[in-house]
């Protein structure tokens, strides 16, 4: 409310009685109930681990698809995303990955569990050599530097272990990582190649050190060697001057423009390696400073370490009445096996899916064929045995109902499959 300078106290006196009568019989005209209690969204856990390595315990942040849902598909595996500066990337990831690997039924990548390593000293853990100063670090910042392998030995030797024995993954592993955190991604590719399967190096840090780790990086490709079956996705932000563009900031020898200058250089010594046998990509985000680049490169790089993925059903592939969309799952299955080097099964959702589309669209002998596939791909689930289930009421088949209504029940008693047992008996 405005007041107007010069309003009489009578004024004053006579509207805020109004308001508070007017308050008083809002206040009475509202039914007595109590607030009901917010229920939080999550989307994810904080898990720690104590290193012996690093002689520190560390915190770090899980999410794994399926949130509520993750016991009902519950034979799913998944890929593994390490993410370094988890708490600054973790929430950004997180809902990028859902976004496409399962919204709106999506699936440009698959649905993988992200891990979030949080920091306790930054600049001693993503620096892979210790320096005494630099051109964007003083003596103070540079004390603790170096500590880069001691922290990948603890990513190969505790972590990874203690992620794939307590959840559900899979045998294929990716790094992320900015800035100083890109600059460790980029050394872990060059010098620890078997430890993930593709890298996510975001604007890295490749000015450290006089150039070392780039140095290394064009020793390394001259062999080739190394890199085969890796892929690496390099984003690049605008830290340009602003009277500077990329044919005056090559000539240029300052310290401002040293950053894009290293990045820029490996760039070029990665695309014109003629030994490499990496699968490389890159992009220069022109809109994006150093801080803002983060976001759209994870997003650009997924799209495309798994421009191989999308399974790409269209509409009538969802009226088919012949199962050839049976075979093209079958196909894409093989050939993402083939590039994520284990056996990649569709997801239990989506033939569930199919099957019960088929099923109220009439088209039973198709249902039943999706529905004993998914008993193929997933015999210890008890939801494909309830779906199966589901098929035989359809079809009139009271006695195959039973049984496949059983068979969910022995391997996890649910109230829906009881209740639908009960009903035909």
């Amino acid at each position: 409310m405005y007041v107007v300078v010069y309003m009489t106290i009578c004024m004053k006196n006579l509207i805020l009685s109004l308001f508070c009568l007017g308050a008083s019989l809002t206040a009475c005209s509202q039914p007595n109930t109590k607030p009901v209690p917010a229920t939080p969204i999550t989307i994810g856990s904080i898990d720690s681990l104590h290193s012996d390595i690093l002689q520190e315990d560390r915190s770090i942040w899980v999410y794994v698809p399926g949130g509520d849902r993750s016991g009902y598909f519950s034979q799913q595996r998944y890929p593994v995303v390490y993410l370094l500066d988890g708490d600054a990337h973790f929430t950004s990831v997180v809902g990028m990955m859902e976004q496409l690997s399962s919204v709106n039924g999506n699936d440009i990548c698959p649905q993988m569990i992200v891990v979030g390593i949080t920091n306790t000293d930054r600049m001693r853990d993503l620096s892979p050599t210790h320096v005494e100063r630099g051109p964007y670090l003083n003596a103070e910042a540079a004390k603790t530097t170096g500590g880069g392998e001691a922290f990948l030995s603890f990513l190969e030797k505790e972590l990874i272990p203690y992620i794939e024995s307590k959840y559900p993954t899979a045998p294929y592993r990716m790094l992320i990582g900015h800035s100083l955190g890109g600059l460790l991604a980029m050394h872990a590719l060059v010098h620890h190649p078997s430890m993930f399967n593709s890298y996510v190096a975001i604007d890295p840090s490749m000015w450290w050190d006089s150039r070392k780790l780039l140095k290394e990086t064009e020793q390394t490709l001259a062999t080739g060697q190394k890199m085969i079956g890796k892929t690496l996705y390099l984003g690049i932000a605008n830290t340009l001057e602003s009277d500077m563009d990329f044919r005056t900031v090559e000539r240029d020898t300052s310290q401002a423009s040293e950053h894009i200058r290293s990045i820029l250089a490996l760039d070029k010594t990665l695309k014109t390696s003629t030994k490499s046998q990496l699968k490389y990509q890159s992009k220069y985000y022109s809109d994006d400073t150093h801080g803002s680049a983060a976001f759209i490169t994870e997003y650009d790089a997924l799209r495309f370490i798994f421009d191989f993925y999308p399974l790409k059903l269209r509409g009538k592939d969802y009226q088919d009445t012949t199962g050839i969309v049976l075979d093209k799952i079958r196909e894409k299955c093989a050939l993402r096996s083939e590039k994520m080097g284990y056996s990649v099964k569709p997801s239990e959702d989506l033939f569930n899916n199919l099957g019960y589309q088929a099923l109220g669209s009439g088209r039973l002998e198709l249902a039943g064929r999706y529905f004993r596939q998914n008993i193929e791909y997933y015999p210890e689930s008890f939801n494909v045995y309830d779906s199966y289930g589901d098929y035989f009421v359809a079809k009139g088949d009271t006695a195959n109902a039973i049984l496949q209504f059983e068979k969910s029940l022995s391997k996890k008693e649910t109230p829906e499959t009881r209740k639908k047992l009960d009903g035909l008996k």
